[in-house]
């Protein structure tokens, strides 16, 4: 059965010794709010959101372009996280974007991942979270497809671009996750990597 969070709450997905859950799927949805037409009927730009999943070593710091993992470098080189592609309009129901972390196999140089999401081009484009519904994150377990936990952001983020989702981290020989909930106005995953520099 799964729990539905709330920002800043903590949960723990595996404890010390913890032979159970081993490969999570961190899926990330959100709908765009209807849009009206331009000047002759001309439709706007679909909002194209990207989900990014952000390697933190033990120093707290991003150490190099190859720990973020995102539409350009969809697997990380550990092979324990890997994205399973972007989806360009986020459009349908459930998962808009997904990204897979074998929990064992993530190098013990890294404490934590952080997931973000940011609009591709939104400066550019004129576009923001406050276009963008239903946003969630959650965990799910991969060897039986059980959700875990939700985060649904309920938050009005209205001309921010880019969007902390929430973390998972090392704690005490087990892995917790945390949700965050905290919008940026950064434009487009280079921008939001260069916060853990």
């Amino acid at each position: 059965m799964s729990v539905n969070l709330t920002k800043g709450q903590r949960v723990d997905l595996t404890k010390p010794g913890d032979a159970g859950l081993k490969k999570v799927i961190v899926g990330l949805g959100w709908d765009e709010v209807e849009q009206k037409r331009g000047l002759f009927g001309k439709k706007p730009e679909d909002i194209d959101c990207d989900a990014s999943a952000i390697l933190i070593s033990t120093g707290g710091k991003l150490t190099s372009n190859d720990d973020v993992v995102f539409y350009h470098n969809l697997n990380h080189k550990s092979g324990a996280v890997n994205h399973q592609g972007d989806n360009l309009t986020g459009r349908g129901d459930g998962d808009d974007e997904q990204i897979i972390v074998d929990l064992p196999d993530i190098p013990q140089n890294y404490e934590k991942i952080v997931f973000t999401v940011t609009i591709y081009q939104a400066r550019e484009r004129g576009q923001s979270f406050g276009m963008i519904k239903n946003a969630f994150i959650r965990i799910v377990d991969a060897s039986n497809g059980s959700e875990l936990f939700r985060y649904n952001l309920t938050e009005n983020f209205e001309g921010r671009t880019a969007l902390v989702f929430g973390e998972l981290y090392r704690r005490n020989g087990g892995w917790k996750f945390s949700a965050i909930g905290e919008a940026t106005n950064d434009n487009g995953i280079s921008e939001m990597a260069r916060r853990f520099l």
